[in-house]
């Protein structure tokens, strides 16, 4: 290897180290402001020069071999160098697009009111926010950080607990005095459930919480947490609703409170090359020192933001 020549081609190895982050050549072009072909013209110089495949493509997108892993250290050495030289301000390094996929309620009563804090604090930071509640992918491409529901069971993967919550029953006044209050879990057979569609919920923490219940009617099912807070609202049924989404909404009443509540939690997941990025490891950070703060004022439960 020439590590000479390696060390003086810096473009290769920037674009090396934000494939190698992003895991996908098309993410990494996005980034950098550049096509695609020009990725690939780069990594296939620093392969040249190295003698060795630095990526290989898997089902989680391009990996990195034990040759690569030398090359990324080495360019992260020198990333971190180049902020340095930039400013001696840490800020400085943060910068860039950081790339988030997350469930509707922890986006949006969580993730986004934090992220505007940071992007406050970090004007050359870009944020992009996915929403879906799936579990997380065995193909991570493209996304920095993933928040999932339940333990994620991924190769190669860093994951960390974030914040608890409670899965709980609610319901109108309203509704309760029309269609009755439940007494007793067996009650619930009377009523119907706004929840997510059963036959293709694949998370399997808000799956279990089901099996928690007596058999209920579908009340309105959806793929969308938001659904089954608004149909509750509605009267459409009893909600399965998280407790912190719930808790901005006073005309939702708790349902059988002392007797149902599934906890659930939320983790972050993602790479080891993804957290060494400064911009990475902000984010999550902000996210971590909100449910830190979470916690403490309400084990459990996720306060509002206010701003």
């Amino acid at each position: 290897m020439d590590w000479e020549e390696l060390h003086s081609n810096l473009p290769s190895l920037m674009t090396f180290l934000t494939v190698a982050r992003l895991g996908r050549f098309t993410a990494a072009a996005d980034s950098l402001g550049i096509n695609h072909a020009t990725v690939s013209r780069r990594i296939g110089t620093l392969e040249k020069i190295t003698g060795h495949r630095l990526l290989l493509r898997s089902q989680s997108g391009w990996e990195i071999t034990a040759e690569g892993r030398q090359v990324f250290e080495i360019a992260e050495e020198i990333e971190e160098s180049l902020a340095k030289l930039v400013s001696h301000e840490t800020e400085a390094a943060v910068s860039g697009t950081v790339r988030i996929g997350a469930p509707e309620a922890f986006s949006s009563h969580i993730a986004t009111p934090v992220l505007a804090d940071v992007q406050r604090d970090h004007p050359a930071l870009d944020i992009e926010l996915f929403t879906s509640t799936q579990r997380a992918r065995q193909n991570r491409s493209g996304l920095d950080l993933e928040i999932v529901v339940g333990k994620p069971e991924l190769p190669r993967a860093w994951e960390r607990p974030l914040l608890e919550y409670r899965l709980k029953l609610y319901a109108t006044e309203a509704y309760l005095a029309q269609h009755g209050r439940p007494t007793k879990l067996d009650d619930l057979r009377q009523h119907r459930l706004n929840y997510y569609v059963e036959a293709i919920l694949l998370v399997q923490d808000l799956d279990a919480a089901l099996t928690k219940l007596p058999q209920m009617r579908s009340g309105i099912s959806s793929t969308n947490v938001y659904a089954h807070l608004s149909s509750t609202l509605q009267g459409a049924g009893i909600g399965l609703l998280p407790d912190f989404l719930a808790a901005d909404h006073p005309r939702l009443v708790p349902v059988l409170d002392q007797e149902f509540g599934y906890p659930a939690t939320f983790w972050a997941v993602m790479r080891q090359e993804s957290l060494r990025n400064p911009a990475v490891s902000t984010v999550y950070q902000a996210l971590k020192d909100y449910a830190d703060a979470a916690t403490l004022e309400t084990p459990g439960t996720a306060p509002t933001i206010t701003q």
